[in-house]
């Protein structure tokens, strides 16, 4: 099977309510969605979400990469080598992640679709459900509390609440009302996108901790960039503090790990260049005795769902952040991950199980 033609298309969807963290305020999902299409006719489906304050890339960057750069490189590779399809996009542009996992996740639909299973079953075939926690955005507190109870109703039994863009007596007062209102049965995460330095990241966290308000793990507490500021946190805490934006290639999740510098991965498809990346991530954790996430953007159930195939074909994949799906007012993805509130199961059909992407 020889790629023949790579294409992509606009996606824009409205979310029910606009999603804000310490980094941003998202109100239209936008993506590029990709199609790459083999001799024999079968197509792959991949996605890329411009998230300029995490990857750097735009809409017309993404575009620009998979088109114009990646494009040429591939057109005429067989589906069936991956290594060589990996190396010709790894080679042919520097960073632009979230292109790259495009791309990556389009040809493995292809290759899942050639070997007649479904992707999580191509990929270790660990089960076919999951459970995600549902984010509750940065809001007034009575505004984020209702949400909260909202939430639970529908049976969500793990919260990740945003925090980190506010002072420290505000994030407390959030959290500790967040406790309060859904009882001491839900799991909460709290998720600081970079927002706290290392010093007062433990003096809130032992606030938290000191006030019992049983946090499950603290998500990227520091900037990015500063894995001694994550390694001194995770060695002054009890809590359990999990590396995002951290943690992009194989090398950063290397070096990290090295360090002792969290305890839980986050592994996102757009920040690690796709699945293949992402393996190397989950192997190198797993190495380590690191348990780990799977994270998402705010993408549409394309990505999403390579998401969770990814998830589920992992054993040391232990927790799940995909429910932005969920967030949307409509679902143009027709196939794909089958949502029940916080359930999540695949379907058995080949490659990510993706009928069509209803486009205007």
């Amino acid at each position: 099977m020889k790629i023949v033609d790579v294409q992509t298309k606009r996606l824009a969807i409205p979310l029910v309510k606009p999603f804000k963290t310490a980094l941003r305020t998202v109100n239209t999902a936008e993506s590029t969605v990709v199609f790459i299409t083999c001799d024999d006719g079968t197509t792959g489906i991949g996605e890329a979400p411009p998230t300029h304050v995490i990857t750097g890339e735009s809409l017309a960057s993404i575009e620009y990469a998979v088109m114009e750069v990646i494009r040429p490189k591939i057109i005429g590779l067989e589906i069936e080598q991956k290594e060589r399809i990996n190396h010709a996009v790894d080679q042919a542009i520097l960073h632009n992640s979230s292109a790259k996992a495009a791309i990556d996740i389009a040809v493995y639909d292809c290759l899942a679709k050639r070997s007649g299973l479904p992707l999580y079953q191509l990929l270790g075939g660990n089960d076919n459900k999951l459970e995600t926690d549902f984010t509750v955005s940065v809001n007034p507190v009575d505004e984020m509390i209702q949400d909260a109870i909202g939430y639970v109703k529908k049976g969500f039994t793990t919260l990740k609440i945003k925090v980190g863009n506010s002072t420290v007596k505000e994030d407390l007062e959030r959290v500790q009302g967040l406790r309060r209102a859904v009882g001491s049965h839900i799991k909460l995460r709290l998720d600081a996108n970079q927002g706290w330095n290392a010093k007062s990241a433990v003096a809130i966290i032992h606030k938290m901790e000191d006030m019992d308000l049983n946090i499950e793990l603290i998500e990227q507490p520091v900037p990015a960039w500063d894995f001694e500021g994550m390694r001194y946190v995770t060695e002054h805490v009890d809590t359990l503090i999990m590396a995002d934006e951290s943690i992009f290639s194989p090398a950063d999740a290397a070096r990290l790990l090295a360090m002792h510098g969290c305890d839980i991965v986050n592994i996102k498809l757009m920040k690690a260049g796709g699945i293949y990346g992402a393996e190397k991530i989950n192997n190198l954790a797993e190495a380590y005795g690191v348990e780990c996430m799977v994270g998402c953007m705010v993408e549409s159930n394309v990505a999403v769902t390579a998401a969770c195939h990814f998830a589920a074909a992992k054993a040391n994949v232990t927790r799940c952040d995909l429910d932005t799906p969920l967030m949307f007012a409509s679902n143009p993805v027709i196939g794909g991950a089958i949502y029940n509130y916080s359930c999540i199961s695949l379907p058995d059909t080949p490659g990510l199980g993706i009928q069509r992407v209803q486009i205007n």
